[in-house]
């Protein structure tokens, strides 16, 4: 029987996930995954503890659909201390299912067919999908290596009365760029000028070196009323499976948003929820210690593609390295991971998923670094064999 007809168009030209299906070959092969952006050591104990007491206080049937109380005025709490960024938790803040149920919830409750999204590149490969799924199209503008900067002009460019919005992932995914007060600024103006929204992804916020700073884009002049802001617990307190995270956008925004979110998926896990609120209750000298642990992580693995013979962008904030692997003469970027897979026991990602001509990336391979000193030095055996 033909199934075609079954399949959506909007859906027709979608891959699978080229980051996960690298941590089904890395696992075929045995190989050292530093693919796939997730920590290969433990949460902390306390948010762990925390939410082993919520599921024995049997907090375990739904909250309220848009969020726990005590996790939505926790993460008020932590934007006013950080950022003197005000959000009211009863009109403004929906927990959702992780930032990528966030980024969808939002392009779908802002976006309308016809729309214009603009999109940095290279970029996260959820986002062109999400615009699509939203009926929008998306806008690519290129950010070029070695600093991963942006022609003002060809920004402008993207801009026109279809544009409905920009998104904005800084420290960035998977650059490892930290966007700087002058670019902010000089996108917060298109979008004032353009009346278009900012919907950042945020999520590695505070994993930041070599003195980088991460600045919300709301916090400039006249951003706060056209900015909704995707972050989660994921990547800051390692708990990437526990899918809980959280958008903040001015209520009329957050009103749509929320109807989305609860015919997505009604609700992030209850437990899990009141442990995020323990964990948002962390100082300051945690998040200090998280940038300064994944220093040395990025280092480690910084020196070791070097001397393996790659050429390394530094990055300044999350927890990914982008590679040049033109010096090596094995092929583009699919048969060089292929073979780094295979051969060498080490997986990274192919730069060709991250670029909407794959051309572009077929250069460049991506490695990710939240992983044990151990692991890292077990990878940096392995890459020596080339």
């Amino acid at each position: 029987m033909d199934t075609t007809r079954f399949r959506s168009r909007r859906t027709a030209n979608f891959t699978e996930s080229v980051i996960r299906e690298m941590t089904r070959l890395a696992l075929q092969h045995k190989a050292i995954n530093l693919a796939q952006g997730f920590p290969d050591f433990a949460a902390p104990d306390e948010i762990k503890t925390a939410a082993q007491q919520a599921i024995a206080a049997d907090l375990n049937q739904y909250a309220i659909t848009w969020g726990a109380p005590p996790l939505r005025q926790a993460i008020a709490r932590k934007y006013r201390d950080w950022y003197k960024l005000d959000y009211d938790p009863e009109a403004e803040i929906t927990v959702c299912c992780g930032a990528t149920e966030g980024m969808i919830a939002s392009l779908l409750a802002v976006a309308d067919p016809g729309d214009e999204v603009i999109v940095f590149e290279p970029f996260y490969e959820n986002y062109r999908p999400d615009a699509l799924l939203a009926g929008a199209e998306s806008r690519v503008v290129r950010l070029r290596a070695p600093d991963w900067t942006f022609d003002p002009v060809e920004l402008r460019r993207a801009f026109s009365p279809r544009t409905k919005a920009i998104i904005l992932n800084s420290p960035n995914n998977p650059t490892g760029k930290v966007f700087s007060a002058g670019e902010l600024g000089q996108i917060a103006e298109l979008c004032r000028e353009f009346n278009v929204l900012a919907v950042t992804d945020e999520i590695y916020e505070h994993i930041l070196y070599d003195g980088a700073a991460h600045i919300p884009i709301a916090t400039l002049e006249g951003m706060r009323e056209r900015t909704v802001l995707v972050n989660s617990m994921s990547k800051t307190f390692s708990v990437t499976g526990w899918r809980v995270g959280w958008v903040l956008a001015p209520p009329d925004i957050t009103s749509s948003i929320r109807k989305v979110h609860d015919f997505l998926t009604v609700g992030a896990a209850a437990p899990l929820q009141y442990a995020g609120a323990t964990a948002l209750k962390a100082g300051r000298e945690y998040y200090e210690h998280l940038s300064r642990d994944y220093a040395v992580r990025r280092d480690i693995l910084l020196g070791a593609l070097e001397r393996a013979g790659f050429r390394c962008f530094r990055p300044r904030g999350a927890y990914y390295i982008m590679c040049d692997i033109s010096d090596f003469g094995l092929g583009d970027d699919i048969a060089f991971t292929r073979h780094m897979i295979e051969r060498v026991g080490v997986a990274p990602v192919p730069g060709s998923s991250f670029f909407a001509d794959p051309a572009d990336g077929a250069h460049i391979v991506r490695f990710c670094f939240p992983k044990r000193i151990e692991t890292l030095q077990a990878a940096a055996e392995r890459l020596a064999k080339l």
